[in-house]
């Protein structure tokens, strides 16, 4: 009989997410892993094989927490453009001060991370946000289907268009205590769209 483990896994990937999230790849040590999900290191290897394991599985809990983000903001809406707003609304200022860092966590490891280091994470980080643009490009052929865009628009330039401003507003909402700003920037983004 195999002896139970003495941990939550859920609950050790989340609060490696966070920790990872705001410090970053490089900065968060095993010590400083080992003190917030309150394992030994020989216990984190034995549950995830290794740090980069350990940081893979937080990179997917942040990507599925934001897609069920978009899903929970796009049903809370009439039309698919309104869920969009509020989606990039939750990001830039609803959650600003609750998150462990304002940037966004894949964007964060994209900047961190080289070739050289930790390619295998890096490719990981940026097929997580080829998956963002593809969920995007759904969503605007959703809105186009409506008849809430113009068919004259091509959903991908549409996604790419909108991941951008919401990468770029998420790192100015970073350094700026200016909410009106930010909300005249994002009515910015969808008086473009449409």
């Amino acid at each position: 009989m195999s002896a139970q483990a003495k941990f939550n896994r859920d609950d050790v990937i989340e609060k490696a997410k966070n920790l990872y999230w705001e410090k970053g790849y490089h900065a968060t040590s095993m010590r400083n892993l080992q003190d917030v999900v309150d394992m030994r290191p020989g216990s984190i290897y034995a549950a995830f094989g290794n740090k980069d394991n350990l940081f893979r599985e937080a990179l997917n809990r942040y990507a599925e927490e934001g897609a069920a983000n978009l899903a929970n903001c796009l049903t809370q809406e009439t039309t698919v453009l309104a869920g969009l707003e509020r989606f990039i609304r939750s990001l830039t200022i609803c959650n600003k001060d609750t998150a462990p860092s304002g940037m966004c966590m894949i964007v964060k490891t994209v900047s961190e991370l080289t070739k050289n280091d930790c390619p295998e994470l890096l490719d990981h980080a940026t097929n997580i946000l080829a998956r963002v643009e593809a969920s995007y490009i759904n969503t605007f052929q959703q809105a186009i289907a409506n008849g809430e865009i113009s068919d004259d628009n091509d959903p991908t330039e549409l996604a790419r268009y909108f991941q951008i401003q919401v990468i770029g507003l998420r790192t100015y909402a970073q350094v700026t205590h200016d909410t009106a700003a930010i909300d005249k920037y994002i009515d910015g983004i969808f008086e473009k769209i449409q």
